[in-house]
């Protein structure tokens, strides 16, 4: 077997280890699962994910999740937790403590100080009858057969699985909450996700010049309309009212059909009925009617009257495509 073929062998026996070791865990999920969504939905206080080693790693990453889909929480590492970062556990905290053994010198420290608390304890753990998991509350069970690694060491499957049971607390809470798609774009302002729910056309037409022409106006006027306004585009307007539209490829178009040009208005050259937005419109749906009618450009409308252009590129700066 040549060195290819045998890195592709490896690896399709990691995915197929750790896809069989997810597949599992549904089998492992008793009533305490519900009950620990329960009692975090419930609570008052914030969600304390704890652990160390490349469990504190996992740790971090479900408190991200978390966070990002309505439900406050905290990274605590094991660790820094008995020197002195257990100060940031409130009285209405829920810990969650992450271990694939359940028996690590600082979980063993760690555990009795939550229980001293009063605060419950929720455990994601390999081995129901470890130190963690007799002292937890409630148990979520991420036993797996073996780890991916070839020695069965290096913390690869497991970890898979604590990461697949945390994101199936933040889906579970998310639904209880009835996380929608604004509160969505409310915790991820910045990114192309979150603009993809909140951005509106106007919020990108405003930005743009306003290229507008009448139904009489020259040729030679509207080309410098065209030009100056950077877009490619011009709507042609009367009383306030879109009638038709004149873009660079109509110019094209008509130079290499006409062979005098002196008297052409805007009337003689646009293209009537051209396809148009509401300024309210999420920017999204105008990156669908772009991309369903082959165009770059929309003329945008307030109330039925002209209101200007949203481009391609605007689409694009923002990341929306």
């Amino acid at each position: 077997m040549n060195t290819k073929q045998s890195i592709l062998k490896t690896a399709k026996t990691t995915i197929q280890l750790e896809s069989k070791a997810i597949n599992n865990l549904s089998d492992l999920l008793t009533e305490d699962f519900a009950d620990a969504v329960e009692l975090i939905y419930k609570s008052k206080g914030r969600v304390i994910i704890t652990g160390i080693g490349k469990s504190a790693i996992i740790a971090n990453k479900i408190v991200a999740t978390l966070n990002s889909t309505g439900t406050p929480a905290v990274f605590m590492h094991a660790a820094d937790a008995i020197h002195g970062d257990l100060g940031l556990m409130l009285e209405d905290d829920v810990v969650i403590c992450i271990s694939k053994s359940g028996n690590t010198p600082e979980i063993k420290v760690l555990v009795p100080l939550i229980k001293n608390a009063n605060n419950k304890m929720i455990a994601i753990t390999g081995n129901k009858e470890s130190f963690l998991g007799l002292q937890a509350d409630y148990i979520l069970n991420a036993y797996v057969a073996q780890e991916a690694c070839p020695n069965n060491l290096a913390p690869t499957t497991s970890t898979t699985a604590q990461l697949v049971m945390g994101d199936a607390l933040a889906v579970c809470l998310l639904e209880l909450r009835g996380f929608s798609s604004k509160d969505f774009a409310k915790y991820h302002p910045g990114g192309a996700l979150g603009k993809r729910l909140y951005l509106r056309v106007n919020d990108l037409s405003s930005q743009n010049q306003k290229p507008q022409v009448g139904l009489e106006t020259s040729l030679k006027e509207v080309i410098v309309e065209i030009t100056e306004k950077m877009l490619g585009v011009t709507a042609v307007v009367e009383n306030d009212k879109i009638v038709g539209i004149i873009t660079d490829g109509d110019l094209r178009r008509m130079l290499s059909k006409s062979d005098t040009i002196t008297n052409l208005k805007a009337k003689d050259i646009m293209s009537n009925n051209p396809r148009r937005i509401a300024e309210d419109a999420m920017a999204v749906d105008a990156k669908e009617l772009m991309e369903q009618f082959g165009i770059s450009q929309l003329l945008v409308e307030h109330n039925g009257e002209y209101a200007g252009v949203v481009h391609l590129h605007d689409l694009i700066k923002e990341g929306i495509i």
